[in-house]
């Protein structure tokens, strides 16, 4: 008797909301995945959508959030102002979408707590674009961590200077982004330090000062400087620094060091990249290379996100570890 050929995974219908650079850099990534259809586009930008629109002829262009999710999509990525984030992840999920979203899912903790329960009301999948999780070596360090080749963790180092700044002038305003540097790199830095000590990790914020251009940041204000040190329930430290407009002498300084009782770990860039990174296992005075660039980690958040999705769209406890996060940067903004 000849066995039951295994069905093959659907193809998921994906709309796409924000056709900016990032938004069309995730669109362009996923077009060509076999299991994937470029259903729906929509940006508030006409000159954007008309040029994806050329890219991908097949997918419908609408003019609303609420055009795109009637025409019937499994899933929405979104890849617009922060400020928009909440409100558009909030329709999609209500309506029974699947949401992807770029960092930060929301301006406020309130309302990535509100985005997290909408999903889980909704039994819907909801992903965000913590890339840096995906990169060459970084689930063999989370394993590691967990089996207790570092021993126990005593500190952790935070690091992301960037030499520019964003070139869009949202990105200046308060409502729309929702705040600075610490929003835009601070939070996939505490997100990874967080995520690579597993589930129920969690941080204490001890103090946080920021600058806006040389001075300390009024609350309402757009920072370009932020640190901060935190705690973790054993005592061990972490500390996050992180600036737009640096004066570092190359295009960006990337790295997260990790120091334990038995080992440790340095992630960091090369040559100043943004793109090209490497990780190394470390005991004393020797290290074992984990992870070397060129890597292609970008897509591969959204990738996963899409493949669960044609499995599975039921909502993924994994999310609720979003929250994270988005707490301490609440609380650090509030100092």
């Amino acid at each position: 008797m000849s066995a039951v050929p295994k069905s093959a995974p659907r193809r998921v219908r994906l709309g796409f909301v924000g056709l900016g650079w990032i938004g069309r850099k995730r669109l362009d990534s996923i077009a060509s995945d076999a299991g994937v259809e470029v259903a729906a586009l929509f940006d508030a930008t006409r000159e954007k959508l008309d040029d994806a629109a050329q890219a991908y002829p097949a997918a419908v262009s609408v003019s609303s959030v609420d055009e795109l999710l009637a025409i019937g999509v499994d899933g929405v990525v979104i890849a617009t102002p922060n400020g928009a984030h909440a409100a558009q992840a909030l329709r999609c999920l209500q309506s029974g979408v699947a949401v992807f979203c770029q960092k930060p899912l929301a301006t406020t903790a309130g309302d990535v707590h509100q985005i997290i329960d909408a999903a889980r009301a909704a039994d819907r999948l909801l992903g965000i674009d913590f890339c840096y999780r995906h990169v060459n070596g970084m689930s063999e360090l989370k394993r590691r961590i967990a089996a207790g080749a570092l021993g126990e963790i005593t500190s952790i180092d935070l690091t992301f200077h960037n030499a520019y700044g964003p070139d869009k002038q949202w990105c200046f305003d308060k409502g729309l982004a929702g705040g600075g540097c610490l929003l835009d790199l601070g939070v996939h830095l505490l997100d990874l330090a967080l995520w690579l000590q597993g589930e129920g990790a969690s941080l204490e914020l001890i103090d946080a000062r920021r600058f806006a251009q040389g001075r300390s940041a009024q609350r309402d204000e757009i920072e370009d400087q932020a640190f901060a040190e935190l705690r973790a329930p054993n005592g061990a430290l972490v500390r996050l620094a992180c600036s737009w407009y640096a004066q570092i002498g190359c295009d960006a300084v990337i790295e997260a060091r990790v120091l334990g009782t038995k080992g440790g770990a340095l992630w960091r860039n090369v040559g100043g990249s943004f793109y090209d990174f490497e990780l190394f296992a470390c005991r004393g005075a020797h290290r074992e290379t984990l992870a070397r660039g060129p890597d292609e980690w970008g897509p591969r958040a959204l990738a996963a996100w899409a493949h669960r999705l044609a499995e599975d769209r039921a909502f993924d406890p994994a999310a609720i570890d979003i929250a994270r996060s988005a707490d301490l940067i609440d609380a650090i903004y509030a100092v």
